[in-house]
């Protein structure tokens, strides 16, 4: 939010997005009942899809996302 603040003054919007688990290589490793475990936390009931994190960067990348700042865009189905 400082980032927003200051960058703000010059027209500069800074956010971040906060992903919840998604399925990617990185948790091929994760053994099926720790995963299954985090999957049931979730309120959507499904691990994310890279493209929905793609889509929320896309989003604050956009004009319609221009007077978004110092956001954390959350995108975790619900947890």
């Amino acid at each position: 939010r400082s980032l927003a603040k200051e960058a703000g003054k010059r027209g500069i919007t800074a956010n971040c997005v906060s992903p919840g688990l998604v399925d990617t290589e990185m948790l091929e490793g994760m053994a099926p009942e720790v995963l299954a475990v985090h999957r049931a936390r979730i309120p959507a009931g499904r691990l994310g899809k890279v493209g929905e994190i793609a889509s929320a960067v896309l989003f604050l990348c956009s004009a319609e996302a221009a007077y978004v700042n110092g956001s954390v865009l959350e995108v975790s189905g619900g947890l």
